[in-house]
């Protein structure tokens, strides 16, 4: 019972969220930049796209066809419609599936995107899976929460011992990047206004109903709990780390 009242307050505090992770269309505008030029039709691949707002960015960006993943349903029904609305439906393919073990055609795609996705899978291991999809030449665009000071204060160490072990620093991911087989093409890191302005701040805004709606269930408190520990983390150790956009390519 308390598995199944987690995951649902979980989604309560998501649904209809702008994203499912830090960004913005200037970060998804400046990865795109990083990239040679693509076909005048290229194929996207956007991998972990929850409600698609980068996903429709790439649609305005690009002549691109774009094939968006994720197994949340309602995520592709929030994107689905808002494609629908902004007259971008045609160019994009919506597939419930899941990003470690999707069937799709080999050397079939221009680009693979994933933000704030990789991490579900292990950066390493999602480079890896994902490569045999990428045409010769093809790209990979990737956010991955990093390390990026040494120094790191016990409570953002904690923190992450215990949500996200296998994080790394900088340098660590650009290696896993090398192992993986890939050419580094840039990174940069997002500003903290990509965390703040479609996630953190409408999730906060969430949160209070919430506690007063669950105030008899310990189980929903404790997942309330822990994102509110998040936004507060960040607001205080934004410094210590961040988003990374990191820009790839294989030949």
């Amino acid at each position: 019972m308390d598995e199944a009242l987690t995951s649902q307050v979980f989604f309560e505090i998501h649904q209809n969220l702008p994203r499912e992770g830090p960004g913005s269309f200037e970060a998804t505008q400046k990865a795109l930049s990083l990239l040679p030029p693509l076909p005048n039709h290229p194929r996207i691949l956007d991998l972990g796209c929850g409600p698609g707002m980068q996903t429709l960015d790439l649609l305005r960006l690009t002549n691109g066809y774009i094939v968006a993943v994720d197994t949340h349903q309602p995520f592709l029904n929030q994107l689905a419609a808002n494609a629908t609305q902004q007259e971008l439906r045609e160019r994009l393919t919506i597939l419930n599936a899941d990003m470690a073990a999707l069937e799709l055609p080999p050397h079939s795609f221009d680009v693979v995107w994933a933000e704030g996705s990789a991490y579900s899978i292990g950066f390493g291991n999602a480079l890896r899976l994902w490569r045999p999809l990428l045409k010769c030449p093809g790209y990979l665009a990737a956010t991955e929460i990093t390390w990026l000071q040494a120094n790191r204060p016990d409570q953002a160490r904690q923190f992450f011992q215990t949500e996200y072990p296998a994080m790394q620093t900088l340098a660590g991911n650009l290696d896993i990047i090398r192992q993986a087989g890939y050419g580094l093409i840039g990174h940069f890191t997002l500003p903290e206004s990509a965390w703040w302005r479609h996630y953190y701040t409408p999730m906060a805004e969430k949160l209070p109903a919430l506690r007063k709606k669950y105030t008899d269930h310990p189980a929903a408190l404790e997942v309330i709990e822990l994102h509110e520990q998040e936004i507060s983390l960040y607001r205080q150790y934004s410094h210590v780390y961040g988003y990374e956009f990191y820009v790839m390519q294989v030949d």
